[in-house]
């Protein structure tokens, strides 16, 4: 029976004397949750975890696309579609694209995320044509007025070619290499870091009815093959952050899980991304009807994911965020 370990995270000035940081961050651990797969959760200390696992838990984590993971990290999100589920048709013009890329390095982004497909339940497929001519252009602008790292967000091999040739400098697959495979020898030629993250489905579908053994394990395991699978294809490991997927094929209780123990992921020993921005979930949860409207849960999304260890949140609403990542770390004494 496989064990996983989830450390627990603390963020306090006192600690244990055999306390162990997480990824070499801002969280430390003193103990961890053992979970099987027959539901078996029990508190254990830092001598019964495997050393193996240990190492992944504590090994600092490498820069990624020339950002340090020392300290949280803000990507901002630009959508250059018509359809996205809280900004489309917003910046889908090219002057209007570059000028919020200007404003969320502004106001705190430390990486910007270019989309040109919508990825929200039930969104249709964009041609690679379609989605080089969204993305590229802007991603060549962006890059001539700003040296802010730029990832492209895409599950397809011509964009992401296309966008690193415009200046991009991360590759953030929603598919994890399994809609295209050759998307892995695109970032291995170009020598760019890859986001891999956890999706049941395509969009189109993706929200009809998903199931899942065990969603938490399920999610873990999937993440685990995917980085093996990229290693095999020739992506060393310190290139390669993995996303657990809030809102990609998971019902709201599903999401409420994978939050509240995202800190297992730090096992896999990659930087972790979380993106749950202005998600359907949090609305639901908090009565806000609008996506616009969910800044406040958002913010506690995030905030919650960082006193957890998680080194980059994906969000909309960057100096909201910003100002609350640096008040939390302020009162930690961690600035």
């Amino acid at each position: 029976m496989t064990d996983y370990f989830r450390p627990i995270p603390m963020q306090d000035a006192t600690r244990p004397a055999n306390a162990k940081t997480i990824a070499g961050g801002w969280c430390w651990f003193d103990r961890a949750e053992r979970i099987t797969r027959d539901g078996t959760r029990e508190l254990v200390g830092i001598a019964d975890i495997p050393a193996d696992v240990l190492k992944r838990i504590t090994a600092p984590r490498a820069p990624m696309a020339g950002l340090t993971l020392d300290a949280p990290r803000i990507m901002g999100i630009l959508n250059v579609t018509p359809d996205s589920f809280s900004d489309g048709g917003d910046f889908i013009a090219p002057d209007a694209a570059v000028a919020h890329a200007r404003d969320m390095v502004a106001t705190g982004a430390d990486m910007i995320d270019i989309g040109g497909e919508s990825t929200r339940p039930g969104a249709d497929f964009v041609p690679v044509d379609e989605e080089i001519s969204r993305t590229a252009p802007v991603i060549k602008a962006i890059r001539a007025g700003l040296t802010t790292p730029i990832s492209i967000d895409t599950r397809k091999a011509p964009v992401a070619k296309a966008a690193l040739d415009a200046g991009a400098n991360l590759i953030n697959d929603v598919a994890a290499f399994t809609h295209d495979p050759a998307l892995a020898e695109v970032a291995v030629q170009s020598g760019a870091p890859v986001c891999l993250m956890h999706a049941q489905g395509d969009p189109e579908t993706m929200q009809n009815d998903p199931r899942y053994d065990d969603v938490l394990l399920d999610v873990y395991d999937f993440l685990s093959e995917r980085i093996d699978n990229a290693l095999a294809a020739g992506i060393p490991h310190n290139r390669i952050m993995v996303d657990p997927g809030i809102g990609f094929g998971k019902t709201m209780q599903h999401n409420l899980t994978l939050l509240r123990d995202i800190s297992l992921f730090h096992a896999l020993g990659c930087p972790i991304l979380l993106g749950a921005s202005r998600k359907k979930f949090i609305g639901v949860i908090s009565g806000a009807q609008s996506a616009k409207d969910r800044v406040y849960g958002s913010v506690s999304v995030a905030l919650d994911a960082v006193a957890q260890g998680v080194q980059m949140v994906r969000v909309h609403d960057i100096q909201a965020t910003k100002q609350a990542i640096s008040l939390q770390t302020a009162i930690r004494g961690q600035q």
